[in-house]
């Protein structure tokens, strides 16, 4: 019988990574825990713009879905994000591989803060202060929120019978704000009991600790937090 696997990512992230799994010969579930809300009527000035960051693919959506703009040089946190910029028509891209601090090393690295601003598009709640960081590196960031992640109103009921049957075998946590609404969310369903069994995957040390309040079979960390170091360890689970 096949591993079971319970996907959290919101819904525009889920199938690509239903596909990665199903080629681990893994069956998975779809639980959405954030659910994006894009503003497409923000209107966005680019003038004395010299890059644009996206710290996550949605920021690269709801970009594209605001402005026509491709022409930029584009700085993404991950890998994930840098496709989706590319996908999307971008034709400078790179990615920094990791979190926002890498982003920022990366910045500092690639730019100079006196050939004018960054745009960082985001959501209306950000993982970390990339603008901080960089301000103190002399850049002027301007950041533009153009959407928002908001938190389901509670597990869907094949991910709850899954628990209680003892039929979910793992979950894929991307962020510290889906791990505590993940959290949040199991214990209004009084299902935490059923969570001994079930072993977690980690982006990063700071979801690790988001879910830490509740016992799992084991929690498991990315060595680096991006999605292919994720899903090794996923594959090499799948696998013993």
């Amino acid at each position: 019988m096949s591993r079971k696997v319970l996907i959290t990512r919101p819904v525009e992230d889920a199938s690509p990574l239903k596909a990665r799994l199903a080629v681990m010969g893994l069956e998975t579930l779809e639980n959405p825990i954030l659910n994006i809300v894009y503003n497409d009527e923000k209107s966005i000035s680019l003038d004395g713009v010299q890059a644009i960051l996206f710290t996550s693919a949605n920021g690269v959506r709801s970009f594209t879905r605001c402005d026509d703009n491709r022409s930029l040089p584009v700085l993404t946190v991950g890998n994930a994000s840098a496709r989706a910029a590319e996908e999307a028509g971008f034709q400078q891209v790179e990615s920094a591989d990791g979190n926002v601090d890498a982003l920022a090393a990366l910045i500092n690295k690639r730019l100079d803060p006196k050939k004018g601003t960054l745009l960082h598009v985001a959501a209306s709640r950000v993982a970390g202060d990339l603008a901080e960081s960089l301000e103190k590196g002399g850049f002027d960031v301007r950041r533009e929120v153009l959407y928002s992640a908001q938190v389901a109103e509670q597990l869907n009921d094949k991910t709850q019978q899954a628990l209680k049957d003892g039929q979910l075998d793992a979950v894929l946590l991307y962020s510290p704000r889906t791990a505590i609404a993940f959290v949040s969310l199991i214990r209004a369903a009084g299902l935490e009991e059923c969570c001994r069994t079930v072993t977690v995957f980690c982006l990063s040390s700071a979801v690790a600790n988001a879910i830490s309040m509740i016992a799992w079979r084991s929690i498991e960390v990315a060595v680096k937090p991006n999605q292919d170091d994720l899903l090794d360890m996923v594959s090499a689970w799948s696998q013993a």
